[in-house]
């Protein structure tokens, strides 16, 4: 089955809500001055209580940083118990290898000029973060943006990438569109954050529909077989 991870968790339930409905990993934003941040504090809080609650097994907690210190970043991996850091901003692969966790890299896409030099640079990209044993992200290039950008980019980009390399496939997804993303990709797994909210807070009937729409399309028999071609 298609992995997928519900980022931007704010609270206790949706955290609960996102782990019970499959996924492989929990996103909490550090990221200072968005939207979703979360304090230090806070997200201590609500992992010690979804620790309590559902144990050390599980989806994988991941935090989001972009051009923050890494003194900051190994100190929030620690102090809230985090799996995996994902990196959203212009930080140096030597900046990956003193993250004291798991590394999930953002691999912005441009798909505003010609296709074949957009796959062509995304492929070295990705090839960059895998080869040193992390996780490759693909969302949309937006100048200005940090983070995701809620909007999707041209899919058939991605599904060259996923011929070679596994990632996850982020940008503009929601419970209408993700089974259709997943049958034009097929990547390795699909990230959510603005499309399972409504009004920019987390929506439970959203996480469990885009939860249904990954399962269903990934057991279907055309999947299946294209996952094994």
């Amino acid at each position: 089955m298609t992995k997928f991870k519900i980022c931007g968790l704010r609270d206790i339930s949706h955290a609960l809500t996102a782990a019970d409905a499959g996924a492989e990993f929990l996103g909490f934003n550090f990221v200072p001055g968005v939207r979703r941040q979360l304090s230090e504090e806070r997200a201590e809080a609500i992992i010690q209580e979804y620790r309590q609650l559902r144990g050390s097994g599980g989806p994988g907690l991941v935090g989001l940083f972009a051009n923050q210190p890494l003194e900051d970043v190994n100190r929030i991996i620690a102090r809230c118990g985090l799996d995996l850091a994902q990196l959203c901003g212009d930080e140096p692969t030597e900046f990956w290898k003193q993250v004291e966790a798991k590394v999930i890299r953002q691999v912005k896409v441009r798909d505003d000029g010609p296709r074949d030099a957009a796959i062509s640079e995304v492929l070295r990209r990705v090839d960059e973060v895998v080869s040193q044993g992390h996780i490759a992200m693909l969302d949309k290039h937006e100048a200005g943006s940090l983070g995701g950008t809620g909007r999707t980019f041209d899919w058939a980009i991605a599904s060259e990438v996923a011929a070679r390399y596994d990632f996850l496939l982020a940008g503009g997804l929601t419970p209408a569109n993700v089974a259709q993303s997943i049958a034009a990709v097929n990547p390795w797994g699909v990230d959510v954050s603005s499309g399972v909210e409504t009004e920019g807070v987390k929506d439970t009937d959203k996480i469990v529909a885009f939860a249904e729409e990954v399962r269903r399309v990934s057991e279907s028999p055309v999947q299946e077989s294209h996952q094994n071609s």
